[in-house]
């Protein structure tokens, strides 16, 4: 039997309790998953390790990885990532992404976090095609390659060229480590465990943002057994998207957060000439609604609310609301008060209703609580009365 490798579950129980992985034949997220699972285990990162899952044929890796586990929103892995990182500084936090989910959707969310040189390492399975969903065009689908949505092939005159990740993000100052590997044969696959490993060597010095980029076969959609898939790999991807170490930065990206040792109450107490908040836990949930023209001022409104609120003693909310013409448009905010955490912001039945325009009074009207206040703007005719 052939030894089990670090950083996996004994057996993979969430899937069917068996030893199997759910990925095709000759498919590369098997490969680069256990070498992002023996690195983190040999490294002693484990036990302090978050690992977000994409949407994709990637999406169940909690199945496997034996660590903390996230599964993202459709192209959010790296926001997820971001959020985790800044929370939790003393983890250390990986981000997996095909090219799909993050050379389409989640593009700009991954852009921007390299940007910033958020200090987490994002690792990116590029096959040329969506996998999951039937083998379709992706971002970085190649010149004249065939896929079910481009069957004559991608023409790059209406189609656009691939899209290459790892040159676009060599422009940025704030990334550490970017490389791009492949899994295609034993010789790459070794490459592609050193950048695996590089990558995780930059979060547990704390220097930033670490990206490998790592092409990989996929024979179910590129209708090939494992070795001519491979072959594709090797002969005709790599011609694109060749692979090498772009940067490996020593320096350290250090960021506004992370010299700070303020925690959150620290940063209330401040803000309140150094006066501690004391929550008052008998304060009964109060739910408010604000609502206009965007320009009005009901944004601002409900924030005044809030932050008196919260100097209060009060927990508190607020969640806005308003359309792509915010000066002019319809524009609403929510806001909740309580004596304990709020678990939701959303009001849809609020306790008191202020309507600066008759379209929000007839709107919002109807949804006020029994025994309600609803109050209204001088030129709203408001014959109706709340429930």
């Amino acid at each position: 039997m052939m030894k089990r490798a670090q950083g996996f579950y004994p057996t993979f129980e969430r899937k069917d309790g068996g030893r199997t992985t759910h990925y095709c034949a000759g498919c590369g997220h098997g490969i680069i998953q256990k070498l992002i699972a023996e690195a983190m285990a040999e490294m002693g990162m484990q036990d302090d390790t978050v690992f977000v899952s994409p949407v994709g044929c990637a999406a169940f890796c909690y199945y496997y990885l034996d660590c903390g586990n996230v599964a993202a929103p459709h192209g959010r892995a790296s926001a997820v990532a971001t959020g985790l990182s800044r929370v939790l500084p003393d983890k250390y936090v990986i981000a997996y992404q095909g090219d799909g989910d993050l050379g389409a959707i989640g593009f700009n969310n991954a852009f921007q976090a390299a940007n910033r040189g958020e200090h987490f390492a994002l690792f990116f399975v590029n096959n040329a095609l969506y996998a999951m969903t039937g083998g379709q065009m992706a971002p970085t689908t190649l010149p004249d390659q065939k896929t079910t949505t481009s069957p004559r092939g991608r023409d790059v005159t209406h189609m656009g060229s691939p899209l290459k990740v790892c040159e676009i993000f060599d422009q940025l100052d704030a990334p550490r480590f970017i490389e791009r590997v492949s899994v295609a044969d034993t010789k790459r696959i070794m490459q592609a465990k050193k950048a695996i490993r590089r990558a995780l060597e930059i979060q547990k010095e704390g220097k930033g943002f670490a990206f490998v980029e790592i092409l990989s076969p996929c024979p179910t959609n590129m209708r090939a057994d494992a070795v001519k898939a491979a072959d594709f790999v090797t002969e005709q991807m790599e011609a694109v998207f060749p692979l090498g170490r772009f940067r490996d930065l020593d320096e350290p990206m250090v960021s506004h957060y992370e010299s700070s040792s303020l925690e959150v109450q620290d940063l209330i107490e401040a803000d309140e000439g150094g006066k501690a908040v004391v929550y008052d836990a008998a304060f009964p949930e109060w739910r408010m609604k604000f609502s206009g023209f965007g320009g009005q001022g009901v944004l601002s409104l409900g924030l005044v609310i809030a932050k008196a609120a919260s100097q209060s003693g009060r927990y508190v909310s607020w969640f806005p609301s308003y359309g792509p013409e915010q000066r002019g448009g319809s524009a609403s905010c929510a806001v909740v008060l309580a004596g304990k955490e709020v678990g939701s912001p959303v009001v849809d039945s609020p306790h008191v209703l202020v309507a600066m325009n008759q379209p929000s009074w007839e709107r919002f009207l109807p949804t006020v609580a029994p025994g309600g206040v609803a109050l209204c703007e001088a030129s709203v005719k408001s014959e109706a009365q709340p429930p």
